[in-house]
């Protein structure tokens, strides 16, 4: 199996499985392939995003400064899909860095052909309304984790959902995901905290 059907169909399956064949080859037909390298920046600040990303390879993370520190807002690895949902909605310069951790191949999704998919197939169109409702229950979780859950709770429920992100980020990554310092992230591993 080809990459770019490989990475539609665990993409779709992710959203919505029962999506038809059909539907699938309209997505891949507007896909646009992208290799990127260890460390390449994707997307960066002040920045449009036109693009919503499937990940086919590889693993990317969206972060942004703060007092002078990057923040890892989120890691997208294969199967995944990233965007910049307020810059693509708004077609205004994102905040947001999307870098590429791993070598990585990634399939752009245009806005505006999913704008055209969305009115021309009832399938697309719900795909897109999956796509954002997971995205905002998303957020919501993770707002939830932020508020509600210790460090080592947050740490353990990455390591259940996520085990991918603990493999293959770097520590101090995943520590600004989780809101921890690396020295915390570290006590945390190590069943001190």
């Amino acid at each position: 199996m080809d990459l770019l059907k490989e990475t539609v169909d665990a993409v779709v399956n992710s959203r919505f499985p029962e999506m038809s064949k059909k539907g699938r080859e309209l997505l891949a037909e507007v896909l646009i392939r992208k290799e990127s390298n260890k460390g390449e920046i994707v997307l960066n600040e002040g920045q449009v995003s036109h693009n919503l990303i499937f990940v086919g390879k590889g693993m990317l993370r969206q972060f942004y400064y703060k007092n002078g520190k990057d923040v890892t807002e989120h890691f997208s690895y294969e199967g995944c899909i990233v965007m910049c949902i307020e810059s693509l909605l708004k077609q205004e310069p994102t905040r947001l860095i999307i870098e590429a951790l791993e070598p990585s191949t990634i399939f752009l999704f245009p806005y505006n052909a999913l704008q055209r998919l969305v009115e021309t197939s009832p399938e697309i169109n719900m795909f897109y309304r999956k796509i954002l409702e997971y995205s905002l229950i998303v957020s919501q979780v993770k707002a939830d984790s932020w508020r509600f859950e210790t460090a080592h709770e947050r740490y353990n429920l990455l390591l259940e959902h996520h085990p991918e992100i603990i493999k293959r980020a770097p520590l101090s990554h995943i520590a600004s995901y989780l809101l921890m310092t690396p020295e915390t992230l570290s006590r945390v591993r190590s069943g001190v905290l």
